[in-house]
């Protein structure tokens, strides 16, 4: 009784982790940091609208996922005849927020333990206090297909910098420029997010968390 039921446990330890891993959205490309692109000085300015702007993420372990969204900080763009060129965001890591957890029944803690405020696990993840904020900052555009184009950037926090693309659908209506990349996933290793990844730690089991962290960015700029 005791076989089946321990291969019983193992068939479901795995049943639940490919579950997970099979929703995960592509892996962004990533490289060593680049030189940030430059453009003219007659280039059009946009200024990000931090109230309508937003990181989506979603974190995996054996278990299942947890979501949640970090706020811009500011941020600004500029395009050269109406295609984006340049531009820098500012992203505030003491925002972090967890949503798939109610107040009161783990949300806190974990929004805690993210951001490093809890003492003894300052350095987990992402530590606020010495780095409260992370930066993103274009390094080229390229048209994809029909509506996409591949943005590359640089991506600084916690003290690293590296340089990543992906897939997004810029849109202009009127004075303002919606920039929302498609889903897409970091290994946060890359950047030293080490907190128990299999990839990094030996002998701990089925405790650990998935390396790869989902990302979807939404911005949304104004002319100034």
């Amino acid at each position: 009784m005791s076989t089946k039921f321990l291969k019983f446990s193992i068939l479901l330890v795995f049943a639940i982790t490919f579950a997970s891993c099979k929703d995960k959205a592509a892996e962004a490309n990533t490289s060593d940091a680049e030189a940030a692109a430059v453009s003219e000085s007659t280039s059009q300015k946009y200024t990000v609208n931090v109230s309508e702007s937003a990181i989506h993420w979603k974190g995996f372990k054996p278990t299942g996922t947890h979501t949640g969204t970090i706020n811009l900080d500011n941020g600004i763009f500029k395009t050269d005849d109406g295609k984006l060129q340049s531009g820098t965001f500012l992203i505030d890591m003491k925002s972090i927020t967890v949503t798939d957890l109610e107040s009161g029944n783990g949300k806190e803690s974990l929004e805690a333990h993210l951001m490093g405020t809890v003492e003894g696990k300052e350095g987990d993840f992402f530590n606020v206090t010495k780095f409260p904020t992370a930066v993103f900052e274009i390094t080229g555009t390229e048209s994809i297909a029909a509506g996409k184009t591949r943005l590359s950037g640089n991506l600084s926090m916690v003290g690293q910098k590296h340089n990543i693309s992906f897939p997004v659908t810029i849109t202009n209506e009127n004075d303002m420029m919606t920039i929302e990349s498609d889903s897409f996933t970091i290994d946060r290793t890359t950047w030293g997010i080490n907190f128990k990844s299999k990839s990094v730690f030996d002998n701990i089991g089925e405790k650990f968390i998935n390396d790869d962290m989902e990302l979807k960015i939404i911005v949304k700029a104004k002319k100034a």
